[in-house]
């Protein structure tokens, strides 16, 4: 079954969803999207589905096509003073914010949301592999944060960011354990486990 291209009935409705909340490290993005009525792309999925390539190929398509668009960061810093749910709502809040049109309806991947203005919103478990606009959202978020954490790899290239975008891999806590932290780590997160060895 294909992805549905709308919740609730309104024309104007803004899909939006966040990557990053896992990492160790990094910004967590949001994006928001209103996706004209006749829109399909064969591609366009969940972005966990897609390709990096698929996902950088569908990047200028949803941002040329769609009605409108809005990617935010939250820092480490901010998710850090404020815990990553209450950051991954707050990217989302600011990707709308960026929305050149105000929505009439929005949908939000998951089941966590404070409320937008007093602009309706319905949050949908899994809605990235269900609904186009929230799809879209989700390609944005991750493209533009994948992209984020290759730049900033160059600084710090013993972390890998550019393969592990700053999930916890094995790689990515052997290079915590044998240099420590930096700047762009969350240090609210376990970085390590209580148990080094239990990972390694």
């Amino acid at each position: 079954m294909g992805l549905l291209l709308n919740f609730s009935g309104h024309k104007l409705e803004a899909g939006t969803d966040e990557a990053g909340r896992g990492c160790l490290s990094g910004p967590v993005v949001a994006a928001a999207v209103i996706l004209p009525e006749n829109f399909e792309h064969s591609l366009l999925n969940d972005s966990k589905k897609m390709s990096e390539g698929q996902r950088k190929k569908l990047l200028p398509i949803i941002e040329e096509h769609a009605i409108a668009f809005g990617v935010a960061f939250v820092d480490q810093k901010e998710i850090d003073e404020i815990n990553i749910l209450q950051a991954s709502i707050t990217a989302m809040h600011r990707a709308i914010d960026l929305l050149n049109i105000t929505p009439e309806f929005i949908i939000v991947d998951g089941n966590k949301f404070r409320p937008y203005k007093d602009i309706p919103s319905e949050t949908i478990v899994k809605g990235d592999g269900k609904y186009l606009s929230i799809a879209a959202a989700s390609v944005l978020a991750k493209t533009y944060r994948d992209l984020y954490m290759e730049k900033i790899h160059k600084d710090f290239p013993i972390y890998n960011w550019k393969k592990n975008k700053g999930y916890p891999t094995k790689e990515h806590r052997l290079a915590i354990r044998d240099v420590g932290s930096c700047e762009h780590h969350r240090q609210t997160f376990k970085l390590l486990p209580d148990e080094q060895l239990s990972l390694f």
